[in-house]
């Protein structure tokens, strides 16, 4: 009778707050402080198979190692906890020791699994998500070295890669900071001149060390962004548009739509704004915000089985498989989309992807999320637990910003 009394119960947000508190700190943050440590090389594994096995000679990315570090940072700021500082002062040093450049600066994009650099490109990308961890390591715990490695890749960023001409940003370089032909961040990417997922995380990036270092220039840059996802990068079939040539004409279709990227934009964007504290820019990002919510609320969610589909290729093909990462984006940015506009369809939609989340994407037997999973749950074989791109950043960070605003708004 319990159990059916709780499977009739509407979910509620302290029902919510509780269940992803749990999960961040019975699940999410333990599997990455025991089971992701490499006790051998020091730092963190940089693969884990889905079944738990640990490939010990995997070589290492940039990407996750940052993600880990802003991860530690976050939680640490948020919860407190000698454990969680320790975590997150391993992933700083082990960032710093083996990734930074010491001659040309900024991060490689690879190292082995002792740690020497494999890949020493120098992608935007990567190095927004070093400022992005360093800043939060700086926030968190006043490390003065964090906020000046921090500064030091912003400003080299805007020494080789901001252009002058057409604005935003070029994508990949060399070592030695000279532009290289071939910007792609994988295989899968179309080779552009400049994408919208780079430029994301420079805006959240920036957004952070904002934050803690409230530069001019800084400020002219992060308003700069802004301004490209409203009046660019955002189009008119209200999706963020993936790839575009230097002078942001769109390329690679305008059918390929990531829902994931979209509802993340919509309150990454927001939160840009705010630390900003520009009221004409917020109404202005606000309105794009609400739109990018709601075309991933009216053609990304699975109105029948919840949570979010993957998005379209250049053809314009669904792709109905849920990674691990647009769940945990669309519990953030509907809630978000909720809280702005008190529609209670994404309240609805919130509710509904996590509980597809908690019930089919979490790993039970081994920890952590899967990757990927079916339409219906069932989950594809042959994926990473840990990887160069499979880390604790966006769930994680899921869980601390439902917490942060179901606490800030203080209602049921």
């Amino acid at each position: 009778m319990a159990a059916e009394a709780t499977l009739s119960t509407p979910p509620t947000l302290t029902s919510l707050r509780a269940e992803m508190q749990d999960e961040l700190v019975t699940r999410i943050l333990p599997y990455w402080m025991h089971e992701a440590l490499d006790e051998r090389n020091g730092g963190f594994a940089g693969l884990i198979l889905d079944d738990g096995s640990v490939l010990a000679d995997a070589p290492k990315g940039s990407i996750l190692n940052a993600r880990i570090l802003w991860t530690f940072s976050a939680a640490f700021r948020a919860l407190g906890g000698t454990e969680l500082r320790a975590t997150a002062d391993r992933a700083a040093s082990y960032l710093s020791a083996h990734f930074l450049d010491p001659v040309h600066g900024g991060v490689y994009w690879m190292v082995d699994a002792t740690g020497k650099p494999t890949d020493d490109r120098k992608h935007v990308y990567a190095q927004a998500f070093a400022i992005y961890a360093l800043a939060e390591h700086y926030r968190a715990t006043g490390d003065e070295a964090s906020l000046v490695r921090a500064i030091d890749i912003f400003q080299l960023i805007e020494t080789h890669g901001h252009d002058l001409v057409f604005g935003g940003y070029e994508e990949a370089f060399s070592r030695d900071w000279f532009v290289l032909a071939d910007a792609r961040l994988s295989a899968e990417d179309v080779d552009a001149s400049k994408s919208m997922n780079t430029h994301l995380h420079l805006l959240e990036a920036y957004t952070t060390l904002f934050r803690v270092w409230p530069d001019p220039l800084l400020r002219t840059r992060l308003e700069q962004l802004a301004e490209l996802f409203v009046t660019t990068i955002v189009g008119e079939d209200q999706h963020a548009h993936q790839f575009f040539d230097g002078d942001w004409t769109p390329v690679g279709g305008n059918s390929m739509v990531s829902y994931g990227h979209d509802i993340e934009a919509s309150w990454l964007l927001l939160a840009a704004a705010d630390a900003l504290e520009s009221p004409d820019l917020r109404d202005r990002v606000k309105d794009v915000a609400t739109r990018l919510a709601a075309s991933a609320l009216d053609e990304g969610m699975d109105a029948e089985q919840g949570g979010l589909f993957n998005g379209t290729d250049a053809a314009g093909v669904l792709d109905t498989d849920k990674e691990w990462w647009p769940q945990a984006e669309a519990i953030v940015g509907f809630l978000n989309a909720f809280i702005e506009t008190g529609d209670d369809a994404y309240l609805d939609a919130t509710h509904a992807t996590w509980a597809f989340t908690r019930r089919f994407v979490r790993d039970l037997e081994h920890g952590e999320w899967h990757r990927r999973v079916s339409r219906d749950g069932r989950v594809r074989a042959g994926r990473e637990k840990v990887g160069p791109w499979k880390c604790p950043y966006h769930n994680a960070r899921a869980c601390l910003e439902v917490i942060a605003r179901i606490d800030a708004r203080g209602t049921a």
